[in-house]
């Protein structure tokens, strides 16, 4: 074997051993990806018991499941509805028992479950449900957190399909500040996981006539019933008291 050739095949046999290494890696990383991926959909925030107790029907409130994906709360009579993202990394159903209470008020609530616990992960799931309630006049989005947000972003490409947008410790990076859109802002004044600079900066963004109410001694945590968010600061007032609050402004200055 001429030196040439030799030379060409112990380059080869290196060139083989690199691509070997290359797929070697390139596996280890896949793995470490899907591991990592794996855990991240699967550690989120479960439903509190008494969540799963507000999932079942009276007199006042029919609740029922549509297509497995949404749970509805419905009122007799009722002529506003209200589309409800959950916030990121959070059960849906911990939302149920604040939704039931605003169907008490009269409000048809479908509060929306997304894949992965994700409200990024399907922003049209509000889509074609308003369909499916010709008795409802008027239609409302709204969401906690990362949920608030993803509902800003659908509702800025359907404007004219909603009469107002509910925010619960959330902000909307969408700009529908020159739409007509009735918008209600809520927080706690000890929310510590609302980054407080971006909402503000997000301000811009809103109509001028957004309604912001911040809840003395509320936290991020107290608009669903998943315990307390890691993170989060030490509320000074009850659940109760802030789904109350809630309750109250939402009725006053977004379903008016």
């Amino acid at each position: 074997m001429t030196l040439q050739l030799r030379t060409l095949v112990v380059n080869m046999e290196n060139m083989m051993k690199i691509k070997r290494v290359i797929r070697l890696c390139i596996g280890i990383c896949l793995i470490l990806m899907i591991g990592f991926g794996g855990y991240y959909v699967s550690d989120y925030y479960e439903a509190e018991s008494v969540a799963v107790s507000a999932l079942i029907s009276d007199n006042d409130v029919t609740i029922s499941k549509l297509d497995n994906d949404y749970y509805v709360f419905e009122p007799s009579q009722a002529t506003k509805g209200l589309i409800f993202y959950p916030g990121g990394k959070v059960s849906y159903s911990a939302y149920a028992p604040l939704l039931r209470e605003l169907a008490n008020k009269g409000i048809l609530c479908i509060l929306v479950e997304m894949p992965f616990n994700l409200a990024v992960l399907d922003m049209n799931a509000a889509n074609g449900i308003s369909e499916l309630y010709p008795n409802i006049d008027d239609w409302y989005i709204g969401g906690h957190s990362l949920g608030g947000a993803i509902a800003a972003s659908y509702v800025s490409n359907h404007i004219e399909e909603f009469e107002g947008l509910l925010l619960l410790a959330s902000y909307s990076t969408s700009d529908i500040h020159d739409s007509d859109i009735n918008v209600v802002s809520i927080y706690g004044s000890n929310d510590e996981i609302l980054d407080m600079g971006r909402y503000e900066e997000a301000k811009v963004n809103l109509p001028k006539t957004t309604f912001e109410m911040v809840i003395d001694g509320g936290c991020h945590s107290y608009f669903g019933n998943y315990g307390m968010q890691e993170g989060d600061g030490t509320p000074t007032i009850t659940r109760e008291t802030q789904f109350a609050t809630t309750i109250e402004y939402s009725l006053e200055y977004l379903f008016n």
